[in-house]
């Protein structure tokens, strides 16, 4: 029935869509499949298929997924499902359903593999003790830009946002490099004539990127991770002499008294 065919909205929800990750095509990919998968179980759990139009409709919905998991390859250049053509609905059916679905989880194996090693190397592990120096620095930081009276009040908004979002990062398991990052290209473009704590801020910001720093160096010598490493080519489930499997690049990697210096 043509009402049961599943669209990419009963999959992803538009702000779902919205919040996949712009900067990282094998994230995107995972993600997107993660919670398609997730909503076609939700649907097919709900189907009698005791009748014809019961397995007509999970058979849809199923052919729903495909259709929409071969658009999101497309999208993010993931081969081999980038190059697949979507069955027409009567040359649909279990078997097919079964192997695109298993070729599906060896690849995303691979993908999550991946991706899991590209975050250890664009993140870092910090201990107690250090989490409690960087917001021991934060705070402080924060408590200059409220205090700023010759700081612009648009200005002082954008900056404690990303001071709020930098703090929520070290609740985490493993602290973002880049949201280090994002945090020190906005204050370091706050100071100079805006306002007159500059050098404080500096100062301050310097003592966070040296300290990230500092763990990050240490976290890498205990992992033994070397600087870079190649980028990852995903390999068929079966290997035949025909099929070819295009290399992913990996996304590139992207620091006292009263005032603690």
């Amino acid at each position: 029935m043509l009402g049961d065919i599943m669209i990419i909205f009963d999959f992803l929800t538009q702000d779902e869509i919205d919040d996949l990750p712009d900067d990282d095509p094998q994230a995107a990919f995972v993600t997107f499949v993660r919670i398609a998968q997730r909503r076609l179980g939700e649907r097919v759990s709900r189907i009698d298929d005791g009748d014809s139009a019961g397995w007509d409709e999970r058979n849809e919905a199923r052919l729903g997924f495909m259709n929409v998991a071969i658009a999101a390859a497309k999208k993010y250049e993931i081969e081999p499902f980038a190059s697949l053509a979507v069955p027409r609905v009567n040359d649909f059916g279990n078997d097919e359903h079964r192997q695109f679905k298993q070729d599906l989880d060896h690849y995303l194996t691979q993908l999550l593999l991946d991706n899991s090693s590209r975050s250890k190397k664009d993140s870092v592990t910090i201990s107690p003790q250090v989490r409690d120096s960087i917001r021991t620095y934060a705070f402080h930081l924060r408590k200059l830009i409220e205090d700023a009276g010759d700081l612009d009040e648009a200005k002082r908004q954008v900056l404690l946002r990303r001071l709020t979002d930098f703090e929520a990062e070290l609740d985490k398991k493993r602290l973002s490099l880049l949201a280090v990052t994002t945090l020190a290209i906005t204050i370091a473009g706050a100071p100079g004539a805006l306002w007159s704590s500059a050098e404080v801020a500096n100062k301050l910001l310097t003592n966070i990127l040296r300290t990230v720093g500092e763990a990050k160096v240490a976290d890498d010598a205990a992992r033994l991770l070397p600087p870079s490493t190649p980028p990852m080519t995903l390999s068929a489930p079966r290997p035949t002499g025909k099929d070819t499997v295009k290399t992913i690049p990996a996304r590139p990697s992207e620091t006292d008294d009263d005032i603690p210096f």
